[in-house]
C-alpha cells in the first residue's frame, strides 16, 4: 500500500515547529513563551533590599518583563539559603560566610552581587573598663561570636596576624541577642559583631572597640540566587542588581536619610544607625571573579579549621557571564 502523500508535509510541519520552538534556547534567550509570566520570589533581611521593597521600583522595572514578585523576611542569612536550597526564594542577601557553608553542603548557591567593602561595620569589643588593650591579650579569653558567620572568619584571621593560634582563642557560640546579654552580665571578655549591634553596644553599653576589620578582611555582603534561576532569567537579575545598587548610592549621598528610614525598619534609636551608617561603604555590582577569589579565602581558611567537611572550589557557584 502506497503510504498518505499526507506524511511528509505533516512531518515537514512538525519539523518546522519543533526547531522554531528551540530557537529561544540556540540564541541564548529565555526560552519562555510569549506574554508567559515569570516570578521572583525575593528573601530580604532588614536592610537594603527592604527599602527596595518599600519604593516598588523593582516591581515598575520589572513589569515590562512579565515579572511577578513576593517577599518573605528572614532573620539572618543561613535560613535564607535553607530557603534557596528548598527551592522556596529565588535571590536573597546574605554574608560572606554562610554561603561557603551552604556550598559545602551542596546547595545550587550562584553568586550575582556583592557589595563594596566594608571593614569598619565588624569589630571586637571589649567593656569600657576592661584591662584589655591589645588583640594578643585576647590569648585564653572568652570571646563570643556567632558560629559560621563573617565574625567567625574575622577573629580567625585577625587572632593569625597579631601572633595567635586559633586555638589560643576560647569562643563562646552565642547568636547576637545571647552574645550582647553575655557581654553585658560580664560573662565572656570580648564580643565579635557587625552593625548594627555592633553601634548599638558602643552607644548604648559603651563598649570599646579593640580592632575592627581594616586590613584583615573585606567584609561584604552578597546576593544571591540558585545557579538554574540565574541562568534562565539573567535580565531579571541584571535589573535586580541595578535597582540595588540606586538604593546604596542614594545612601551614599543622603546618609543622614538612609539612618532614619533604617531606623524605623529596624525598630532602633537613630543615634544607633546614624553611628552605623557613618562608616558604611556604599556601593553595589555583578559579581567577579576578584571577588569571588576572597570568597575562596573564606573557603580555605574555614576548611583548614574543620568548620566545613570537605574542599569546595567556590568559582562552581559563580554566575553565567561573570568577569
Amino acid at each position: 500500500m502506497t503510504a498518505p502523500t499526507s506524511t511528509p508535509t505533516l512531518s515537514r510541519r512538525r519539523l518546522l515547529q519543533s526547531t522554531a520552538a528551540a530557537l529561544p534556547a540556540l540564541l541564548g534567550a529565555p526560552a519562555f513563551a510569549q506574554g508567559a509570566k515569570r516570578e521572583l520570589r525575593i528573601g530580604n533581611q532588614k536592610g537594603v533590599l527592604s527599602l527596595l521593597k518599600g519604593r516598588g521600583t523593582l516591581e515598575q522595572r520589572l513589569a515590562p518583563l512579565g515579572v511577578k514578585l513576593s517577599w518573605t523576611e528572614f532573620t539572618a542569612g543561613p535560613v535564607q539559603l535553607e530557603a534557596l536550597n528548598v527551592g522556596s526564594i529565588d535571590f536573597g542577601d546574605v554574608g560572606e560566610a554562610p554561603p561557603i557553608f551552604a556550598q559545602a553542603a551542596g546547595a545550587p548557591l550562584a553568586y550575582v552581587a556583592a557589595t563594596v567593602a566594608r571593614p569598619r561595620s565588624e569589630a571586637v569589643l571589649v567593656p569600657q573598663g576592661s584591662a584589655i588593650r591589645s588583640v594578643a591579650e585576647l590569648k585564653g579569653k572568652r570571646i563570643a561570636l556567632n558560629k559560621g558567620s563573617n565574625v567567625h572568619y574575622f577573629i580567625a584571621r585577625l587572632a593569625e596576624k597579631n601572633g595567635l593560634a586559633y586555638g589560643d582563642l576560647q569562643l563562646v557560640y552565642l547568636p547576637p541577642a545571647d552574645a550582647r546579654a553575655a557581654f553585658e552580665k560580664g560573662s565572656v571578655d570580648a564580643w565579635v559583631i557587625w552593625d548594627p549591634f555592633l553601634a548599638a553596644a558602643e552607644h548604648t553599653l559603651g563598649a570599646r572597640v579593640l580592632a575592627d576589620a581594616t586590613g584583615v578582611v573585606n567584609n561584604r555582603a552578597y546576593y544571591f540566587s540558585s545557579l538554574n534561576y540565574a541562568s534562565r532569567n539573567a535580565d531579571v537579575i541584571r535589573v535586580l542588581v541595578e535597582e540595588i545598587d540606586k538604593v546604596e548610592q542614594w545612601g551614599q549621598g543622603n546618609r543622614d536619610a538612609y539612618a532614619a528610614e533604617l531606623a524605623r525598619l529596624l525598630g532602633l534609636p537613630q543615634p544607633v544607625l546614624d553611628l552605623a551608617t557613618r562608616r558604611t561603604q556604599f556601593g553595589a555590582s555583578a559579581i567577579t571573579r576578584a571577588v569571588l577569589a576572597e570568597q575562596q579565602q573564606v573557603a580555605d581558611t574555614f576548611l583548614a579549621l574543620k568548620l566545613i567537611p570537605r574542599k569546595i572550589n567556590v568559582l562552581d557557584a559563580a554566575a553565567a557571564g561573570i568577569a
